[in-house]
């Protein structure tokens, strides 16, 4: 079948109950309408509390009971029921599983403080709105306490590194000089106002009173072991990939993979240099100053010209790319914790997407050969044309499909894929550059293995030692596989630890996406387009695994 993308259509009824879901859902989780720049959400929180999460849960079942029960009329509805389906439902069991995230990257503390790096600054009334909820923040983390105890009252509990980990995190927060203390300071002169000041000074409290909680109460009742076992890992695993795995298949199949890019990995090192290894094609390259840049403000320029160039080519020839999403803005982030990531635009394109560096303390030289790939990975084609699609086209999908379903192996699998098609339309033709792309790769890869194996406790392949996985093992695997810095070592092998399943999608996503590619195009045979199919699964917005390739291979035209 061929998945329609209309200009414009009449919505339907199912359309209807997801956009009145979708005001529902706002009302009860306001800073998730100032993460996508909607009026109206500048400082409230949600109410994390088991009564505020009971709360979402029934209205997420309420909604779930409409949209299922009306009848498509068109394939977009076929998709939207099959997506609603399978994230509410799952968002559900989460909830009723009883468990609280605490980790070092998407849980309650790092969330509450993370909106407001998204909130505009231009005007005292933007600063007014930043104090009112800086203002509403310890109540926020008192509702997410309140989530904890309970959790922890059924003997669920993140383990105590990350229980650790979230506690430096807030004291680096509330330091002198810390978070709270620089967003004032970043204010201009005019709109420090003594109410700014003063509700920095609350939210600083509520996080220290918060960090006295994790320390007394929740801290002497974490379990040492990270691993969460084979049943949390399924359902986690689930979460991120809209889909379920064979874990032992996965696996085998993640350990293969791995093989398969280091052996590609010495071909190219011997191609830079004829009888070099990997480790020393990659010191001819660091030695090579036209492929160092120094400090964050030349980081930051050779981010947005890259950037900038992709968007300009790729939309001549190989994507269609409205207007609006042709803007992506490159950014060095405000905390210094590692990681580069990417958000979307406004509802309205008045904030534009944009590709966030955390540079952990310290750093001050970057290498341009190892980090073009994550340029298109996290830009253009990779998250920013894949989000910004969806966010442009309100005439042909819900604020469901949209705006709310975000799932990491779709869309972080389409980043991997994208990363893949820029070496195939030629971009990566640089030997430094495409070896820098297999890094990326070899560290996906690795990962499978790594989060796989240390939280199902599987065996080590022999090639990487012997015995059952432990964090230990896990960790010098992962500085055999990973070339980056301790600081983003450290920082990875801890969000692998305390966030099961999210690393394996990336690549686990790709996997589908280029299985899917190949099953399109074994169908049409010569009538195959690549910029059609891009056009088309682009224009699904972020589904389910298992609803993408529903929607690419099975929908009918109703």
């Amino acid at each position: 079948m061929t998945f329609e993308t209309p200009i414009t259509r009449a919505p339907s009824a199912i359309d209807e109950a997801c956009e009145k879901f979708f005001a529902e859902y706002l009302k009860l989780s306001p800073e998730f309408g100032a993460s996508l720049g909607l009026p109206g959400f500048e400082e409230a929180y949600e109410d994390r509390s088991p009564e505020g999460q009971r709360q979402v849960r029934d209205l997420m079942q309420r909604a779930l009971n409409e949209i299922m029960g009306a009848t498509p009329v068109d394939s977009i509805d076929q998709v939207t029921q099959h997506a609603v389906h399978e994230r509410l439902s799952l968002w559900i069991e989460n909830i009723d599983s009883g468990w609280t995230p605490l980790n070092n990257i998407a849980s309650a503390p790092q969330n509450i403080r993370a909106v407001l790096d998204l909130l505009p600054t231009a005007t005292a009334e933007d600063w007014d709105h930043i104090a009112g909820r800086l203002e509403n923040i310890p109540e926020a983390l008192s509702q997410a306490a309140a989530s904890y105890k309970k959790s922890a009252s059924e003997g669920k509990i993140a383990a105590r590194r990350q229980v650790d980990i979230v506690l430096g995190q807030i004291a680096d927060y509330t330091k002198a000089g810390g978070f709270f203390e620089h967003l004032v300071e970043s204010a201009p002169q005019i709109f420090r106002t003594d109410r700014l000041q003063a509700s920095a000074d609350a939210a600083k409290s509520g996080y220290e009173q918060f960090a006295e909680f994790l320390r007394t109460e929740l801290l002497p009742l974490a379990p040492e072991k990270d691993a969460f076992g084979r049943e949390r890992y399924l359902l986690a695993s689930r979460e991120f990939l809209g889909t379920s795995i064979d874990i032992d298949e996965t696996y085998a199949w993640g350990v293969a993979e791995l093989d398969r890019i280091i052996a590609e990995q010495e071909r190219v090192a011997n191609a830079i240099k004829p009888g070099a290894t990997i480790e020393e094609a990659k010191a001819l390259l660091n030695a090579d100053s036209s492929r160092v840049l120094h400090g964050t403000d030349a980081l930051k320029a050779w981010m947005q010209e890259k950037s900038d160039a992709a968007v300009a080519a790729l939309g001549e020839h190989h994507f269609d790319i409205p207007e609006p999403v042709r803007k992506l803005e490159c950014k060095i982030a405000p905390t210094q914790e590692g990681g580069i990531y990417y958000t979307g635009p406004s509802d309205d394109f008045s904030r534009p997407g944009q590709m966030w560096w955390s540079v952990p303390a310290g750093e001050e030289t970057f290498l341009t050969w190892s980090e073009t790939s994550t340029v298109y990975h996290e830009g253009v084609p990779g998250h920013h044309l894949q989000i910004g699609t969806a966010v442009y086209l309100k005439e042909t999908l819900n604020s469901v499909r949209r705006n709310f379903i975000w799932v990491s192996g779709h869309g972080e699998g389409w980043a991997l894929y994208a990363e893949r098609l820029m070496q195939e339309l030629g971009y990566l033709d640089d030997l430094g550059d495409y070896l820098g792309m297999l890094d990326a790769q070899r560290m996906r890869a690795a990962r499978v293995v790594f989060d796989l194996g240390v939280h199902c406790e599987l065996e080590i392949p022999e090639q990487w030692g012997s015995g059952v996985w432990t964090p230990e093992a896990g960790y010098e695997f992962l500085k055999k596989n990973l070339d980056t810095s301790p600081g983003q070592l450290d920082f990875e092998f801890n969000r692998y630890l305390g966030w099961a399943g999210q690393a394996p999608a990336y690549k686990i996503g790709e996997r589908l996406w280029n299985d899917l590619r190949d099953e399109v195009k074994l169908r049409e045979g010569a009538a195959f387009d690549l910029k059609k199919f891009h056009r088309e699964a682009l224009a699904l917005g972020s589904v389910g695994l298992d609803t993408l390739k529903f929607a690419l291979t099975e929908v009918t035209v109703a």
